[in-house]
């Protein structure tokens, strides 16, 4: 077996991965004039029940709370504007005519909470930055433990985007790679199943498996055997540690080495995968029966087969997680991901320099404004790209043609 030798540079690597580590974070908090427009409407609200009551503006010392409400929810300087602004109507109501001891005494509280709003202010948006930093480092530690992307091999360009979730758990589930093997360019999306500290162990645990077994497997069944003796390997660590055990749902893919137009894959409990091809509405790949996810093959006693479908030049595939087709709006409907799906693949078909890549991103940017304000979990998008043969020929390529026995499958796509 001989490799070919890549007759061009290496692709510069443009995957998307967002969001990056922040040199200075800043918490979210009301704006200038929200707060503004917050503090005189609760200011009047005050007044107007004051002389509802007849007290004048005896009632004015009710302002000792808007420090404390700045506090939560604003900035420092905002607190600090709140705390002056309930003192000035303390400080009223103790020079009116005929003020009481109360009022003085309402004075000085003013003037305590006033103080402790600042301090807690201050303590609350550098929790909450050091916080924003933590999330942020913990994403792009998620997106290195990754492989880089784009990947140009002799079948295929894979690309994509990738978008962690930064919440409390810090670290999401959301997994993928690829490998240029002698039996054909090998591609693994997977979902490890809840966050936290304690999914990163299922995480690598499934990526070396891959990593170590995609270039040795000839078949891509006994591949996907490695990865699950990997993590049930890795569970009975974790039962030992007292840690959950984790199951994963993943898709492992083999793009046919011998340019035959074809694909395999074995679907362990994961989202079928997307064809799209120009002048073509894009049709869900049919898979045959979906496996158990990774981790949980010794429930069912039953060994994992490998589909065939068609995969012919210049069509792309789409692998995504459910942090895409789960998606839901404010009102809780879900994302419509074969509709939008068809919009945005022509929409880039038509475009200049219309690509894959593009219709990635334009996914993940489309997804975004429909759950806005907030995301509910990672987000994966990749995009394998089947070369034509003339751009097979010149492709900067690492995959090496199998001399040994790879599986044959029949399409369920068409």
């Amino acid at each position: 077996m001989e490799q070919q030798q890549a007759v061009e540079d290496p692709p510069q690597q443009s995957f998307d991965q967002a969001p990056r580590v922040l040199e200075h974070p800043q918490p979210k908090a009301l704006s200038t004039p929200a707060f503004v427009l917050w503090g005189l409407g609760l200011t009047l609200l005050v007044v107007v029940l004051s002389l509802a009551a007849g007290s004048e503006v005896r009632l004015v010392g009710l302002l000792i709370f808007l420090p404390a409400i700045a506090a939560s929810v604003g900035t420092v300087r905002q607190t600090q504007a709140a705390s002056v602004w309930a003192t000035a109507g303390a400080v009223v109501s103790v020079t009116r005519p005929g003020y009481h001891l109360d009022d003085v005494i309402a004075l000085v509280l003013t003037l305590l909470f006033a103080g402790l709003a600042v301090v807690g202010a201050r303590w609350r948006i550098a929790k909450d930055t050091e916080l924003l930093r933590l999330r942020s480092t913990a994403a792009v530690i998620q997106q290195h433990i990754l492989h880089p992307l784009p990947e140009l091999t002799s079948q295929v360009r894979v690309d994509g985007v990738f978008e962690p979730l930064q919440e409390d758990k810090l670290f999401g589930g959301d997994i993928y790679d690829v490998a240029a093997s002698p039996y054909g360019t090998r591609v693994l999306i997977g979902d490890v199943q809840g966050k936290g500290l304690s999914a990163v162990g299922s995480a690598f645990a499934v990526l070396g498996g891959f990593r170590e077994a995609a270039h040795r497997e000839p078949t891509l069944t006994g591949l996907v055997d490695v990865l699950e003796k990997s993590v049930a390997r890795h569970n009975v660590y974790a039962r030992h540690s007292g840690e959950p055990e984790r199951f994963v749902t993943a898709l492992v893919l083999s793009v046919d080495p011998l340019d035959r137009g074809t694909g395999q894959a074995v679907n362990c409990g994961h989202l079928p995968p997307f064809l799209v091809r120009d002048g073509r509405p894009p049709c869900q790949v049919g898979l045959g029966e979906t496996g158990v996810p990774l981790g949980l093959a010794s429930l069912v006693g039953e060994e994992r087969s490998a589909a065939g479908f068609g995969f012919p030049p210049d069509s792309t595939l789409l692998l995504y997680t459910d942090g895409l087709s789960e998606a839901r709006d404010r009102d809780g409907a879900f994302y419509p991901l074969r509709e939008r799906l068809a919009a945005l693949a022509e929409a880039a078909g038509s475009a200049p320099g219309g690509s894959a890549p593009q219709l990635a991103r334009a996914l993940r940017d489309d997804v975004r404004s429909f759950t806005h304000p907030h995301q509910q979990d990672d987000i994966a998008i990749l995009t394998l790209q089947r070369l034509p043969a003339s751009s097979r020929a010149t492709a900067a390529a690492h995959a090496v043609v199998p001399t040994g026995p790879h599986e044959a499958g029949h399409s369920h796509s068409e």
